[in-house]
């Protein structure tokens, strides 16, 4: 059983949404379909069939949150001390070719949106970035080609 790395955020995150599962969703399908049953006869009854996947949906949801929570390894990002891009470091990036500046948190798969700037670790981007420093450049290969960037900091918090 392999674990799951994630961001003391991410676990409260998931934390969160198993919660709401579990005192929120589940409870409300249970009561449609209690409502869809006492519409008669299930065979031709579409609200209890909708009913009915919504709950595996949510249940199936539930065991796969408290499998990565089980399998969790939080890493507390405020106590690394290392000037090397690892999990959960904040990094600005400057684009090479276009001069922009970007900036990325190399997080867990689960946390993961890069329009938030959450790079998940095993992205490619993330992948090339492990183990440089700020000033080191790295060539990341990604779907419309190759972008070069420069490494302007690496932070944790």
């Amino acid at each position: 059983m392999s674990s799951v790395p994630m961001t003391v955020a991410g676990k409260q995150k998931l934390d969160a949404e198993l919660k709401e599962l579990k005192t929120v969703a589940r409870p409300r399908v249970i009561q449609a379909i209690a409502t869809a049953r006492a519409h008669g006869d299930l065979s031709e009854n579409a609200e209890y069939d909708a009913a009915k996947e919504q709950q595996a949906f949510i249940e199936g949801r539930i065991k796969e949150v408290e499998d990565k929570l089980a399998r969790a390894q939080v890493v507390d990002t405020s106590q690394i001390r290392t000037e090397k891009v690892v999990f959960g470091a904040q990094i600005e990036l400057l684009d090479v070719d276009n001069d922009e500046k970007k900036n990325y948190r190399i997080v867990g798969v689960d946390e993961a949106d890069v329009k938030e700037g959450l790079l998940s670790i095993e992205s490619p981007v993330a992948r090339q970035l492990l183990g440089k420093t700020a000033g080191d450049s790295v060539t990341v290969k990604i779907p419309k080609g190759t972008v070069e960037y420069e490494i302007l900091s690496v932070k944790y918090s």
